[in-house]
C-alpha cells in the first residue's frame, strides 16, 4: 500500500492546541465496524457503550518532563535538551537545539543540581549526554523540566498534569498515550461499578511515534522500537474476560501494539516484557483486540494506518471526513473515537 492512500485534508484550525476544559467532556465518535455507521456522542457516553463482561486495557506509562533548558559552561546562550531514553546509567540519548553548539565534550549547566556532558554524537544527530546529579533524577526533572509536547502544539500548556493520564504511574515516556487523557477518576469508578474490568499494562512511548512515514510504499517503513511490560495478573484478567465472552477494549494505539505484539509472539496474552517494533497496517489480522478507544491521528501516519487495519481504510477515512465536517478536534488534545 502507498502512504498517499492514508492522506486527508485537515484544516489547521481543527488541530487542538489545548486540552478540553473537562477531560471526559470531549466529543466521541462511535464507529461501528460491521456497518460503517457512526454516531456523535461525548466521551462520558463511553460508559453506555461498554458491557459488564468487557475488559478495558489502559497504558499506565508516565511522561517524563524531559524538556530541559540550560547553557554551555561559561556561556549564557540558551540550550534546549530533550531526554529520550537512558542507555548506560546516567547516559541519555538526547535531542538538542542548537546542535552545532553541543560538540563532543561540551558541558551543559541546567541548575546547581543538574548538569551534563556530551559523550557521543550519533549518526542521526542524537547526542549522548552523561548527566551529573545526586540521588534520583525524577524529582529534579519535576522541578526543572517541562512536558515535551508534540510539534503541532504551538500554545503553552499551563497545567502540566493535563498531558498525563489520571492513572499514569510508571515514568518513562517521551509522549503521552493520548487516548487515555479523556478519562477521569469518576468515570473510571463508574466503569468499575458497571462490572467492567480495568487492566493496566505499560508501554513507554518514544518520540518515534511522531516520526513521519517517508517511504511511499508503507511496507518499506522502519518502525521505531518501544519497551512494554504486562504482568501475570493482568494477563490472567484479560484471558478470563475473553473466555467469558467479554471484549478486550484497548485504550490507545500503545495498548493495541502491546497486546498484539504479545499475542503474535506467544499465540495468546501472557506475562511479558520486551521491545516491540510491530507495524500494523491494512491486511493485518488482529489476534487480541476487539474494540478500540483512540484519538484522531495525523494524515499518512503509522497511527492512522493501524486504525485503518482495524476498521478498513475507506471506512476510517469516511469517518474522519465526517469528523472534519462536524469540526471535531484532532490529535493529542483533541476528541476521541470508540470503534467496535
Amino acid at each position: 500500500m502507498k502512504k498517499s492512500d492514508f492522506y486527508f485534508e485537515l484544516p489547521e484550525e481543527l488541530i487542538a492546541q489545548h486540552p478540553n476544559e473537562r477531560r471526559d467532556g470531549s466529543r466521541l465518535l462511535h464507529l461501528k465496524r460491521q456497518t460503517g455507521a457512526w454516531e456523535d456522542l461525548h466521551f462520558y457516553d463511553l460508559l453506555d457503550l461498554i458491557q459488564p463482561e468487557d475488559v478495558l486495557v489502559i497504558n499506565n506509562t508516565k511522561v517524563l518532563p524531559a524538556r530541559l533548558f540550560g547553557h554551555r559552561e561559561g556561556r549564557e546562550e540558551s540550550i534546549e535538551v530533550l531526554l529520550l531514553k537512558e542507555g548506560a546509567p546516567k547516559v541519555w540519548d538526547c535531542l538538542v537545539r542548537p546542535g552545532k553548539k553541543l560538540k563532543l565534550g561540551v558541558r551543559v549547566i541546567f541548575s546547581r543540581e543538574l548538569s551534563g556532558t556530551v559523550v557521543d554524537i550519533l549518526e542521526d544527530g542524537v547526542r549522548q549526554i552523561r548527566l551529573d546529579y545526586e540521588g534520583s533524577l525524577y524529582p529534579i526533572l519535576d522541578e526543572l523540566g517541562t512536558m515535551p509536547l508534540p510539534p503541532y502544539i504551538k500554545e503553552r500548556l499551563e497545567d502540566q498534569s493535563r498531558y498525563q493520564t489520571v492513572y499514569a504511574k510508571d515514568m518513562g515516556s517521551a509522549a503521552a498515550p493520548t487516548a487515555g487523557l479523556h478519562f477521569t477518576p469518576e468515570l473510571l469508578e463508574k466503569i468499575r461499578q458497571k462490572g467492567v474490568a480495568i487492566a493496566q499494562l505499560t508501554l513507554h512511548v518514544g518520540l518515534g511515534t511522531f516520526r513521519p512515514v517517508q517511504e511511499e510504499e508503507i511496507e518499506d517503513h522502519l518502525m521505531h522500537r518501544e519497551f512494554y511490560q504486562l504482568d501475570e495478573q493482568t494477563a490472567q484478567l484479560i484471558n478470563e474476560r475473553k473466555a467469558a465472552g467479554g471484549r478486550v477494549i484497548a485504550v490507545g494505539t500503545t495498548s493495541i501494539r502491546t497486546l498484539e505484539s504479545i499475542a503474535r509472539k506467544a499465540g495468546s496474552i501472557v506475562a511479558d516484557a520486551d521491545w516491540t517494533d510491530i507495524f500494523i497496517y491494512p491486511g493485518y489480522e488482529f489476534k487480541a483486540v476487539d474494540a478500540i478507544v483512540t484519538n484522531f491521528h495525523l494524515p499518512e501516519s503509522t497511527l492512522i494506518m493501524l486504525i485503518a487495519a482495524f476498521t478498513g481504510r475507506e471506512e476510517i477515512l469516511n469517518a474522519y471526513g465526517h469528523a472534519i465536517e462536524e469540526k471535531y478536534r484532532f490529535f493529542s488534545f483533541g476528541d476521541a473515537m470508540f470503534i467496535d
